[in-house]
């Protein structure tokens, strides 16, 4: 077959020119989506700047669709689920980021704490955990070790609270021997429980090793003593206490002056309890005075007066409804209403209040019921704060 030439040539300019348009269009059409992709980004940035998540979700969708290699686009959109509280959809993007084998090590280790974090948020506490363990060694380590804690302080896991408590304080953290003390405790009342009171007692003595200035183990191991009928070493304990947390002697006042009773040693826990109250007014250290003096009878009516004292120092509308509570009025018949009245208008000033959260309850707690912090509550009432 013989082939024109002339066709030949006319050819190769043709080709290059189709060529040339072809690749002019490509261009054209890559321009118009690199423009429509961050088009999609600074629109959804505007939606989550207005606080309108649900349109900010549908354009950071749109320009993941149009970009699926933008990690940034994907750790965004996973936040604004997990914010919104669409925890699988969020799992679904943080694990769609790990499965991609050209992520860096830095969006890996973001991803995985990402991933975690949906788990905690949805509950999963397992799944949360077994995200978190893969954390160690990297820049969230610290994170995920008291995300680690709280899951087991919540599951009551204790031993296992203690090993993360221990490695946050090596790791310079912060003192978490409180915490540590606190754990301690909390396996001696199980034990208590179930009977075992030595196997308490040795816990109760690491507990006080491990945090010598918690009030919590002396006196977890008072009421111990006390109720194994020993109120000579009850009080020991207690007036230990006295002295190396004097903060805590409201929280102990009552049973200080029933085990000083107990023991046939009233004027020593009297004065324990006298030299408290002369560093701080309490008003359970107070009632416990009153509690002791009242008991001797002859010195009844002079305990009584001791509110009266303690108005001279503090206002105090719960010391005014003790020294009413004794005292005659010239209508007499009317003084058990006028009694509970004030009574009832007292109560909310005898709560405990937690520092953190602001959460009020009758009993002092040592972990706060609310927000879960530890030793959150002062020992003072809300009207002495």
């Amino acid at each position: 077959m013989d082939f024109d030439l002339g066709w030949i040539l006319l050819g190769l300019p043709v080709a290059f020119v189709l060529g040339w348009l072809a690749s002019r269009l490509d261009l054209r059409q890559l321009r118009i989506e690199n423009r429509r992709a961050p088009k999609a980004y600074f629109k959804g940035l505007n939606y989550l700047l207005n606080e309108q998540q649900d349109q900010a979700i549908d354009a950071f969708i749109e320009a993941v669709q149009k970009d699926p290699d933008t990690t940034e686009l994907h750790f965004a959109l996973g936040n604004l689920f997990r914010r919104r509280g669409e925890y699988q959809r969020a799992v679904r993007v943080h694990e769609h980021l790990l499965s991609r084998a050209d992520l860096s090590a830095a969006d890996r280790h973001r991803a995985q704490h990402d991933l975690a974090l949906d788990f905690l948020k949805a509950g999963l506490l397992d799944r949360a955990e077994d995200a978190l363990r893969k954390l160690e060694g990297t820049r969230y380590e610290a994170q995920a070790l008291l995300a680690l804690l709280a899951i087991y302080e919540r599951s009551r896991d204790w031993p296992q609270a203690t090993e993360i408590a221990q490695k946050l304080q090596d790791y310079g953290e912060g003192s978490f021997s409180g915490r540590m003390a606190h754990y301690l405790c909390e396996q001696a009342a199980a034990r208590n429980a179930a009977g075992d009171s030595e196997g308490a007692a040795q816990l109760l003595a690491r507990a006080i090793t491990t945090a010598p200035q918690a009030p919590r183990p002396r006196i977890d191991r008072a009421l111990m003593q006390l109720k194994a009928d020993r109120p000579a070493e009850a009080l020991h304990t207690l007036l230990e206490l006295a002295s190396v947390a004097p903060q805590a002697v409201p929280l102990i006042a009552s049973a200080l002056a029933q085990t000083g009773t107990a023991a046939g040693q009233a004027q020593q826990a009297l004065a324990a309890l006298q030299a408290s109250y002369d560093s701080f007014a309490s008003l359970d250290v107070l009632d416990a005075i009153v509690a002791l003096e009242g008991a001797q009878g002859d010195r009844r009516e002079q305990a009584r007066q001791r509110y009266l004292q303690h108005l001279e120092r503090e206002q105090s509308l719960v010391a005014t409804a003790r020294w009413l509570a004794g005292e005659k009025l010239e209508h007499e018949q009317f003084h058990p209403q006028v009694q509970r009245a004030i009574e009832h208008a007292t109560r909310p000033l005898t709560r405990y209040r937690c520092a953190a959260c602001g959460f009020e309850a009758k009993q002092h707690f040592w972990q706060c019921p609310g927000c879960q912090a530890w030793d959150s509550y002062p020992p003072r009432r809300v009207e002495e704060l």
